[in-house]
């Protein structure tokens, strides 16, 4: 029996679930839907594909869509670019093949990058959100990344299994489901990952929260946003991030951290700034 890609399958009958038929275009036929979102048939009307072809789709058959299907499909599915971009990287899992990955290292280059931006947090994030490198800014706003294990040094794990997070983000679960939808977003990239499986056996094991929000198949790429502290040192405070891609490393994003000026937020910033100062050393222009 053909193998079939289990994970293209759950995603696209997800994403069919929510789509609403209105909303889609397609007119009220005054017949009762029995299930949530669109027919199969309705989405392969929409996106010029025949029902058994796209229902083959669906089911994880070993097919192999042209761009321009898979295309057609998201515009019928409603997907947004990233959701477009998961559809690409599932089709054909079951198949593909793909370099050995190599060790994730951080070029001194960054190190020192990261080391000059003396009052912004900041981090460097690799494949499966691995927490690769951070600078003092960082380990005093979240938490020391570099005194944990380095096998456990992985952003979504913190985020799911550490009680300290769950104190640390006023916005927690919005916070914890974006680092699983991104997982899942790796995985669907990186699908012969040992790490990736291994990471997701052991979330799934260990958390609740995880497996409501990996089995819903959403998918989320983190570019910019904002996030909510209570910081236990200095208090309430609201951070800007901002993402960029490491040219040469397309697996590694640096993570930086801003605050207003003028608000309270920065305030608390200046203040933690101070009371991450090594000993003996001051600030420039103090």
């Amino acid at each position: 029996m053909a193998e079939t890609n289990r994970e293209l399958a759950d995603f696209l009958r997800r994403a069919r679930s929510e789509q609403d038929p209105l909303r889609a275009g397609l007119p009220a036929d005054g017949r009762v839907r029995r299930v949530k979102g669109l027919r199969r048939e309705e989405v392969a009307l929409l996106a010029g594909v025949s029902t058994d072809y796209y229902t083959r789709l669906e089911q994880g058959r070993s097919i192999t869509p042209s761009e321009g299907v898979l295309d057609a499909v998201a515009r019928a599915l409603g997907l947004d670019d990233v959701g477009r971009a998961h559809l690409g990287h599932l089709v054909g899992g079951t198949s593909r093949t793909r370099a050995p990955q190599r060790v994730q290292r951080v070029r001194p280059g960054l190190h020192q990058l990261l080391d000059t931006l003396d009052v912004q947090p900041a981090l460097i994030l690799g494949r499966r959100t691995d927490v690769l490198a951070s600078n003092r800014m960082l380990r005093a706003m979240l938490t020391d990344f570099d005194a944990v294990p380095a096998p456990q040094r992985n952003y979504a794990r913190w985020m799911l299994l550490s009680d300290q997070a769950r104190e640390l983000f006023v916005d927690w679960e919005e916070q914890a489901r974006s680092a699983v939808e991104s997982l899942r977003f790796d995985f669907g990239e990186h699908p012969q990952d040992r790490g990736i499986r291994d990471l997701v056996a052991e979330l799934t094991a260990q958390s609740a929260e995880f497996r409501t929000w990996w089995s819903s198949h959403r998918v989320f790429q983190r570019t910019f946003g904002a996030k909510r502290l209570r910081h236990p040192v200095v208090g309430e405070l609201t951070v800007d991030y901002e993402t960029f891609t490491m040219p040469g490393d397309p697996d590694q994003t640096l993570f930086v951290y801003t605050t207003e000026a003028g608000t309270r937020s920065r305030e608390a910033m200046d203040l933690l700034a101070s009371w991450a100062q090594p000993a003996g050393r001051t600030r420039s222009g103090s």
